[in-house]
This record gives C-alpha cells, sequence and structure tokens, in this order.
C-alpha cells in the first residue's frame, strides 16, 4: 500500500489487498498504498516449524501465511522501487504470528508526497510519478487505484490551468496590439505613433 503525505491535498490510500484494507484519508495530506493479505506470506527469514510438531492444518496455515507474506512485502517493494523521491519513509507493515509463533507481514503501506507541485507545470509530471507509483504493483488494490485517479485529477486540472494562462496571455497580447491599431486608424496620429514607437 502507499500512502501519500500532501501539505494541503487530501489523502488517498492504495495497496495490495488479499483482504482489504484501505488508510483513510487524513487532513495531512497522507494517501496510502496499502497492501493486506489474510492468507498468503511469510516475514522474511522466518525459519519453518518442524513438520510434526504442527497438524497437517496448520502446516498449511502457515503456508498460506508465508505466501501472503512475500505477495505484501513485493507489492510494498513495487511502490517503493517507482515512487523515488516521492517515498516518505520505508515500507510498514502489520503482522500476524502463525501457528509456528512466526510473524508474517500481512498488510502493509508506504508513504508517498501527493501534494501538487509549485507550479502547474510542474504538478503534471509530479502526478504522473505519483500515478505510476500507485500502479507499480501487478496488483494494485483499489486504495492504489483510488491515489492514481486522484493523480490522474491532479494533472488534469493542471493541464486545464495551463490551458487558461495561456489563453489569458493570448488575449492581453492581442488586446494589447488591437489597442495600438485602432489608435493609429481611429485618430490619423499614426505617423506620428510610428515616429514615437
Amino acid at each position: 500500500m502507499i500512502q501519500g503525505i500532501a501539505p494541503s491535498s487530501t489523502s488517498a490510500g492504495l495497496g495490495f489487498e488479499m483482504r482489504t484494507r484501505f488508510a483513510a484519508p487524513s487532513s495531512t495530506g497522507i494517501a496510502a498504498l496499502t497492501s493486506t493479505g489474510t492468507n498468503d506470506s511469510a516475514e522474511s527469514g522466518a525459519s519453518p516449524a518442524k513438520s510434526n510438531e504442527l497438524t497437517a492444518q496448520e502446516q498449511q496455515q502457515v503456508l498460506q501465511l508465508r505466501q501472503t507474506d512475500r505477495q505484501v512485502r513485493a507489492h510494498e517493494q513495487a511502490h517503493l522501487s517507482v515512487g523515488g523521491d516521492l517515498v516518505r519513509g520505508g515500507a510498514s507493515f502489520s503482522y500476524q504470528t502463525g501457528p509456528d509463533q512466526q510473524r508474517y507481514a500481512v498488510a502493509g503501506e508506504v508513504s508517498i508526497d501527493v501534494s501538487p507541485a509549485s507550479t502547474p507545470q510542474e504538478t503534471i509530471p509530479k502526478a504522473e510519478h505519483i500515478r505510476a507509483a500507485a500502479l507499480a504493483p501487478a496488483d494494485p488494490s483499489a486504495q492504489d487505484n483510488s491515489v492514481a485517479a486522484q493523480a490522474q485529477r491532479m494533472a488534469s486540472e493542471a493541464r486545464m490551468e495551463i490551458a487558461a494562462m495561456r489563453l489569458q496571455q493570448s488575449a492581453t497580447d492581442q488586446g494589447g496590439s488591437r489597442f495600438y491599431q485602432g489608435v493609429e486608424q481611429s485618430s490619423g496620429l499614426g505617423g506620428r505613433l510610428d515616429l514615437f514607437a
């Protein structure tokens, strides 16, 4: 799961989930990409329990927890790899203790900055980077998709703002030249204005 931190934007959460878990939006602008698995992977370095100590059902549960752990960690690593300078801290995980008394990651999140940049021109590539980080895992969660959609909206708004600024600049440029053309045509002072221009 990616969790985004934005000083002035809304939060959104992203993540991989076998069992869906969403990070609530916060006023601090944190977006979270999350991953949750209820029956898949094991924590790195967890030593397997002796097969004669666990029942067949417990052994199956341990195998499922190991698989979930691997999936959750791979999901969060994908967010970290693509997130780059947007990432604020490393991945954090929620754990479940298996019947073998080992801890397995069953959910995770990565915090990223999802605030707009200082200018619309800088916001567009940043929004595209946020979207890429959110959709980096092979299996983006609903929360990941939500952050990606938020980034897409942010890029669209920046493009509209740039277009509006260009339109305003164009109107200003055209209005100034029309003024001088109008003065020249209506007042008969064209020759005199040319001398001073």
